[in-house]
């Protein structure tokens, strides 16, 4: 099923992670609300927010390869683009037509996603290295 980006839906919680929180739509989907898009002060524990089964109205900020991704705090009316110096025209001060298609958000979850990618492959790495009596770097 189709979610149009921007709209803005009701959904419940139905998992919550360190990065984030899983709500399933009204409509059947399931889409992700990263934990930076969950309230407009610093999340230190999502648990502190949210509860699985909560009720939670959320705009769709993102649909990319079946992906969907989730607002909590832009989907309140309150809410303002221009938090903490930042501006909607593209940031603290902003660079009059700057390259790049990507918004911040987007180039901020690719950065996370391709770092807890190379960790990943780093702690393979380093626990296959362990143990034994480390013959290559005995001395």
């Amino acid at each position: 099923m189709s979610v149009p980006v921007g709209s803005i839906l009701e959904g419940k919680v139905t998992g919550i992670t360190s990065f984030g929180a899983f709500v399933q739509l009204k409509d059947g989907p399931t889409g992700l609300v990263h934990i930076s898009e969950i309230s407009d002060t610093y999340v230190r524990d999502i648990n502190d927010f949210l509860k699985i089964n909560d009720d939670v109205k959320v705009k769709v900020i993102s649909v990319k390869e079946g992906k969907i991704g989730l607002s909590i705090k832009q989907a309140n009316p309150e809410y303002s683009v221009s938090v903490a110096g930042f501006h909607k025209d593209g940031g603290r001060g902003a660079r009059r037509g700057s390259r790049g298609g990507s918004s911040f958000e987007d180039k901020i979850m690719k950065f996370l996603k391709e770092s807890e990618d190379r960790l990943a492959d780093l702690n393979r790495n380093t626990e296959s290295k362990r143990g034994g009596r480390g013959s290559r770097y005995y001395r």
